[in-house]
């Protein structure tokens, strides 16, 4: 059946079944009711006769094919087309929050940290469509990279430019987090979330992560927080040499965890950390399912009713047929 299309009452298809019977039925009474005649000379009959004999089983074929005419416009076949309209009853503004400093160009994750969030951050805002979403970069201070928005093209650019040496060295997380909060605090949104991303601990900027944090749960923004770093040592930048190349030597990594789980319980968020790209990955994976937005789809059917075809071509095949038996056939024996 081909695609789109469809019978709205398919069970009177089942009448079709009777047509063989009625093709036995004929065969039986048309053998049966042959009128017999002994003649002499039957030269005359056959000459004139012969044809209208041959062809009068049509007759029954166009009835027949009348009675699967009618049996087909019953079903009612019609086609029909879908179109969607999609409502979007709960937005939601996000903003991130991503350290871009030195640190983020260790590479415990491949090819480096921040190299590797920026794939996994792209991924997650191509997956809400139907959301807000905001650029916050940080390091000893902090500025907004891209206000809230729907255009998609514009994020994912901006996050693809974010690279390390545009701020003061350091990690701000409370300057951070302050920055992102004044992107969605004045939001109309019925959700606001921030999602704060760092690979350190709190060593600079004049705003307490504390503080940042209260304010966000008194403006009902939750923060998801995310520790970037394998467990143990890890090559991070030290030095540059003469060619601006990058000197890496094996550190511990340090992550505030403490701080970062206060944050989150503060605002309802949560913490996670990302020891791996996979984990990362995996982390953004959970955030964007924890984070739906409510949408409504609305379809719309268009039908295109093929029934009125089927009527007119079982009335014509039966006025055809009353036609030639009225007439060529009327005096046929």
């Amino acid at each position: 059946m081909p695609k789109n299309f469809e019978f709205l009452h398919p069970q009177f298809l089942w009448l079709l079944a009777l047509i063989p019977l009625l093709v036995l039925w004929y065969l039986w009474v048309g053998n049966k009711g042959k009128a017999r005649l002994k003649m002499g000379k039957t030269t005359g009959l056959y000459q004139t006769g012969s044809l209208l004999k041959k062809i009068r089983p049509f007759l029954n074929i166009l009835r027949l094919l009348a009675i699967t005419a009618l049996i087909i416009s019953l079903a009612r076949p019609r086609n029909y087309s879908v179109s969607k309209k999609t409502k979007t009853n709960r937005g939601i503004d996000i903003v991130m929050a991503i350290d871009i400093s030195a640190s983020m160009l260790a590479k415990d994750l491949r090819p480096n940290r921040l190299e590797a969030l920026k794939k996994v951050a792209i991924k997650f805002v191509n997956q809400r469509p139907n959301d807000r979403i905001g650029i916050v970069a940080y390091a000893g201070e902090s500025y907004t990279k891209t206000p809230v928005t729907s255009d998609k093209d514009i994020i994912v650019r901006t996050i693809n430019e974010l690279k390390w040496g545009e701020l003061e060295g350091g990690t701000a997380i409370g300057m951070g987090l302050g920055s992102a909060i004044n992107r969605v605090k004045d939001s109309k949104a019925k959700s606001k979330v921030i999602i704060l991303l760092t690979d350190g601990v709190n060593n600079s900027g004049f705003v307490d992560p504390v503080t940042a944090a209260e304010i966000a749960k008194d403006l009902e923004i939750k923060v998801y927080t995310i520790g970037l770093g394998t467990n143990g040592m890890a090559p991070f930048p030290v030095a540059r040499r003469a060619d601006g190349s990058l000197i890496f030597r094996n550190q511990p990594v340090e992550i505030d965890e403490k701080l970062l789980k206060s944050i989150a319980k503060e605002t309802g968020g949560r913490y996670f950390r990302a020891t791996s790209n996979t984990k990362l990955k995996e982390i953004y994976e959970e955030i964007n399912k924890m984070e739906k937005t409510e949408i409504e789809e609305f379809k719309y059917y268009n039908y295109n009713e093929m029934y009125r075809f089927w009527v007119f071509l079982a009335g014509l095949l039966l006025l055809l047929e009353l036609l030639l038996r009225f007439t060529v056939f009327r005096s046929f024996i």
